[in-house]
């Protein structure tokens, strides 16, 4: 019994012998395809009795040979037939046509609607959650106060040590680059109008909305999004349970409480960081520091920062249960989302705080 494929013509009849599987066409394929397209084009019988092994590589180099169709005259067991059977079922198949070429214009066009088909969604959901708001206040016996408590938990309790350690080390890393500039034009003592300023106002929430958005906002919406391909949120309509209620609101109403208790403790971090980095270089007394920090950073600063977190914290929440809402079911869908979800919040916290800073441009702010 031969170990290899081998083709033969006698005649009018080309004869096929041996294992035609791909292990043993690899070593001669190009040989093979050769002979194999020379006795296609010369026609005549095929005779596959003494074929010892067939698998779909072999019936597929045959079947190119054959130009697509079985030969009329053809000697092949049933097994062997099947096998063309399957490979005439994929070939039958024509491949997709190519996608066509998007102009720029036409790309940008249709990420401006897919934009806005995403704020149509996230302004129906905010208008769904002040119905369910005004409903809720009508009937207070329906709050949700078992999941609000869990979502603060989760999303505010949970972040502490977290935005401590990170608020600590920017606190750190600006009191110690602020004092190199500062020692050089005689400037200690503006170190406290630096660190409360760009932390208290500014660096304090964005950076807690960050952390926030990546850590609350993307298990927001990868549980949402679990929930619809379980089917869970489709279970709670039929049973006439509002998903609003029960599942956005919550975390919407938890996530707008939390963000301006975690700017208000990784602002407040943050500066230990900074005043322990201005004793170090600058010599500079924490009571120095905690003396005049009241006046170099007027009251305003700092509502300006909690109003800030509020708002960063309504927008995460609602950012992510969009897009956890609209999670298709497959697990694709649900990683697409949620990088979305996080990347979209990201953005628009960042959009909020420039919109903020022009603003509030001459709140809490010295007058030249």
């Amino acid at each position: 019994m031969t170990s290899e494929p081998v083709l033969t013509r006698a005649g009018d009849c080309n004869t096929l012998t041996g294992p035609w599987t791909l292990a043993a066409l690899l070593p001669g394929l190009e040989l093979l395809r050769r002979e194999l397209d020379a006795a296609g084009k010369a026609g005549g019988g095929w005779d596959l009795s003494g074929v010892t092994r067939l698998d779909s590589a072999g019936a597929i180099l045959l079947w190119r040979a054959w130009g697509g169709r079985l030969p009329a005259d053809l000697v092949a067991s049933d097994e062997q037939r099947h096998i063309f059977d399957r490979v005439a079922a994929v070939a039958g198949h024509e491949a997709p046509p190519p996608a066509p070429r998007v102009s720029p214009v036409a790309a940008t066009g249709r990420y401006a609607l897919r934009g806005l088909d995403q704020v149509h969604g996230l302004v129906a959901l905010f208008g769904q959650l002040i119905l369910d708001g005004a409903h809720l206040f009508r009937y207070r016996g329906e709050w949700p106060w078992r999941e609000i408590s869990a979502n603060l938990y989760k999303s505010g309790a949970q972040a502490l040590p977290v935005s401590a350690l990170v608020g600590f080390l920017i606190g750190v890393t600006i009191s110690y680059l602020s004092a190199l500039q500062l020692k050089t034009f005689g400037a200690d003592a503006f170190i406290v109008n630096i660190l409360g300023i760009s932390i208290i106002r500014e660096l304090g929430p964005v950076l807690v909305a960050v952390l926030v958005a990546g850590r609350s906002g993307s298990a927001m919406t990868a549980q949402i999004g679990v929930m619809r391909v379980t089917e869970e949120i489709d279970a709670l309509a039929t049973m006439g349970i509002s998903r609003t209620v029960r599942i956005i609101f919550p975390k919407v109403a938890a996530l707008t409480l939390a963000m301006p208790l975690l700017v208000l403790w990784t602002s407040a971090v943050a500066l230990v960081g900074g005043m322990l980095a201005a004793l170090v270089q600058l010599d500079l007394a924490p009571a120095y520091f905690i003396d005049n920090l009241p006046r170099a950073v007027p009251v305003a600063n700092l509502t300006i920062g909690l109003v800030k977190g509020m708002v960063f914290g309504f927008s995460i929440a609602l950012i992510a249960c969009h897009f956890g809402l609209n999670v298709r079911p497959n697990t694709e869908s649900l990683s697409s989302h949620t990088t979305t979800s996080v990347v979209s919040a990201i953005t628009t916290v960042i959009i909020i705080d420039a919109l903020f800073a022009v603003f509030t441009r001459n709140l809490g702010l010295p007058q030249l």
